[in-house]
């Protein structure tokens, strides 16, 4: 793993975070400026659960008051992590419906992308959709077949998690609908799905998104796209590890991306 700047705030006693007003009118400005931008390009599956999470807008919100909404509609609850986390512990949460949150905030200078997740784009981005059954089903399995994955094979069920947890979308009457926590957070992402000429839409096969490469730190140049957020209950149904086989077997396909020029 990476290291990062930033450290994860601890509550006191009480079980309480305090922020500074500098990180809650950080969270503020998120938030104002995303509802503004996925205003009727978010699924309504999303929609629904962010009402039923009403995040307030001037500070940023306790865990607790999060689970008092997740735990009663799906099960699941948040859990406090510091800013970057094992792969191991990443999985082991998921396996038992605990979604991991780092509960700090970007700073102003990285308002607009940031390689490691913080609060906004946990909380924001992910966890309105926690509250619907396929998505939680959908990662609640994702979970417990990455804890007892390879490291090789934790590599291509990444993908899965990318594409769809990240970086999904849906077909719609009304078009394209995003249900990934990465773009819903994202006003940069967002704008690119929507007002770009640039990406490709795919229909999700999921022994083809098991086999596309993907960079962190651009926009991407390819997306895959449910038919509805239920399809999630029939991939969870997958024999998923035999589709990592035969994706390990095939071998990726060619990037649609330039490499890194820092790669060696």
């Amino acid at each position: 793993m990476n290291a990062t700047q930033y450290v994860a705030r601890k509550p006191d006693t009480n079980g309480v975070i305090h922020y500074s007003d500098e990180e809650n009118a950080i969270w503020h400005t998120l938030i104002e400026r995303q509802l503004a931008c996925v205003k009727g390009r978010a699924c309504d599956e999303y929609v629904a659960g962010l009402a039923r999470l009403a995040l307030p807008h001037d500070r940023i919100p306790q865990l607790d008051d999060i689970n008092r909404v997740l735990e009663p509609a799906t099960g699941w609850q948040v859990n406090r992590v510091p800013a970057l986390i094992s792969f191991d512990r990443f999985f082991e949460l998921l396996a038992n419906r605990r979604f991991p949150v780092a509960t700090f905030i970007r700073s102003r200078e990285e308002l607009d992308y940031l390689q490691e997740p913080d609060i906004f784009h946990e909380l924001f981005g992910h966890c309105a959709l926690l509250t619907n059954p396929a998505f939680a089903r959908f990662t609640h399995t994702y979970g417990q077949l990455g804890r007892d994955a390879s490291p090789q094979d934790r590599g291509f069920l990444a993908r899965l998690y990318w594409f769809t947890v990240e970086f999904g979308l849906l077909n719609t009457p009304s078009g394209h609908r995003i249900y990934g926590g990465g773009i819903l957070s994202s006003p940069g992402e967002t704008r690119h799905v929507f007002e770009s000429d640039l990406p490709e839409f795919r229909p999700f096969n999921i022994l083809d998104v098991l086999r596309t490469p993907y960079r962190i730190d651009i926009m991407q140049p390819v997306y895959y796209v449910l038919d509805s957020i239920d399809d999630l209950f029939a991939i969870a149904e997958m024999d998923i590890m035999a589709e990592v086989q035969k994706a390990r077997g095939l071998g990726l396909f060619a990037p649609t991306f330039p490499a890194r020029q820092d790669a060696s």
